[in-house]
């Protein structure tokens, strides 16, 4: 490991591997910060890793019957920036966990306004998250933070984890590094971003990670829907040569990328930020799976060394290898 990230020239990585539903082995190495060395117990900027732990945290809302999956949101809450036009009526929980309400991805300076009609396309929207958690928190009367506390980060055991910097245990979070090896400016997060810059150690991560592969919390008619793709994303993702390591189908789930594979699906994430590469995935069949926590802009480079060395999944660094080539 320490080889591949030099080779790669990638500050440090975290990881845990996960094996039948449990975790079966966690390693850090490299640099946190200057002169400071990673260890398992240095939490990451999960970047988009943020995503499926507010899908979980609304989802969970939603089993106990505090939020609806199609209600519209409109009724508890509306984006001033919205409230001049009709389409923000149309939004749903549904929509915004599987990247289809027409919103962009961030609001530019103008402030935020449709792409495209709600439920009509697909398109990749932090935005959209941010929107499903203000409705969790008027529909609810709780800070998103206190509902993530409450309903995810306690019961899963996730000390080290949290939506803003003083949430969560007090290891200084990993620096980001660009990809010439320059340190960047930690980011102190004071409000919570619903889509990103949550931070974790990667045991604490895959302790969620085993509990959304098992559905904990879950009813079983929403825990059947997380294994449904919301939003097909094959005819996209899977063109011409990269079609030879697609599996059957793809789309977006609640909160995840899945891959319907013939035995089985694994729902999968990526982030990126400045300075930061993470992933995670895991098979639903097997409960065999990975999360890789990253301080780098290189950090992408590391994935598939590391799930060719950790015995991951050949179909999956098979379908990863293709869409990088």
């Amino acid at each position: 490991m320490t080889s591949t990230l030099r080779e790669q020239r990638v500050e440090s990585a975290s990881i845990a591997v996960i094996r039948d539903g449990q975790i079966v082995s966690t390693g850090a190495w490299g640099i946190a910060g200057p002169n400071r060395a990673a260890t398992v117990a240095t939490p990451y900027n999960l970047a988009s890793l943020t995503k499926p732990l507010t899908a979980e945290v609304i989802l969970r809302l939603v089993s106990a019957g505090k939020l609806s999956l199609d209600e519209p949101m409109d009724r508890y809450w509306s984006d001033p920036d919205l409230s001049r036009g009709p389409r923000r009526m149309k939004l749903t929980v549904r929509m915004a966990l599987s990247h289809r309400t027409g919103l962009p991805n961030w609001r530019d300076a103008k402030g935020l306004a449709f792409d495209h009609d709600p439920g009509t396309t697909t398109s990749y929207s932090g935005e959209g998250y941010q929107y499903a958690a203000r409705y969790a928190e008027h529909r609810t009367g709780q800070s998103f933070e206190t509902l993530a506390g409450r309903w995810l980060f306690a019961p899963a055991h996730m000390r080290a984890s949290g939506y803003v910097s003083t949430q969560g245990e007090t290891v200084p979070i990993a620096v980001p590094y660009d990809e010439v090896g320059k340190p960047l400016p930690v980011e102190r997060v004071t409000r919570y971003n619903a889509a990103d810059l949550a931070h974790a150690t990667a045991r604490d991560y895959a302790r969620f990670l085993i509990d959304a592969r098992n559905d904990r919390h879950l009813v079983a008619s929403l825990a059947a829907e997380r294994s449904k793709s919301q939003a097909g994303l094959t005819p996209e993702i899977c063109a011409g040569s990269k079609a030879a390591t697609c599996p059957p189908w793809t789309g977006f789930g609640l909160g995840w990328q899945l891959l319907g594979f013939p035995d089985g699906t694994t729902m999968l994430h990526t982030g990126k930020d400045a300075g930061a590469f993470t992933f995670a995935a895991i098979d639903r069949a097997s409960g065999d799976g990975i999360v890789i926590l990253t301080n780098s802009d290189n950090g992408w480079r590391v994935i598939l060394p590391i799930l060719e060395r950790t015995g991951s999944d050949p179909k999956l660094i098979a379908f990863l290898r293709g869409q990088m080539n």
